[in-house]
């Protein structure tokens, strides 16, 4: 991994923001998708869907990460936490 302050997506990555709609609104990365945190739950077959890695963002990394450890506690193995969504930002999807 790099040390810069922009991230790579990984090929075929599925990138899943958490944040609230009203954040997701104000700015987001093209092409990402809009799950907030607290629909993850009622989003896990949609989840189960995605083919290929799943990066999930937010803010700061904290809401991804609760986000990535309740879905590999539901058997989900291609999550993962992306951290901030700034970090990503210039990046394509």
């Amino acid at each position: 991994m790099s040390l810069s302050s922009h991230k790579t997506i990984p090929e075929g990555a599925t990138l899943v923001d958490v944040r609230t709609p009203a954040e997701y609104a104000a700015g987001h990365i093209e092409g990402s998708l809009s799950i907030p945190l607290d629909t993850v739950p009622q989003a896990l077959e949609r989840f189960r869907s995605f083919q290929g890695p799943v990066v999930l963002i937010c803010l700061s990394g904290n809401r991804s990460g609760q986000a990535a450890q309740w879905l590999q506690a539901q058997g989900l193995r291609n999550v993962e936490n992306g951290g901030s969504w700034l970090s990503y930002r210039d990046e394509p999807v």
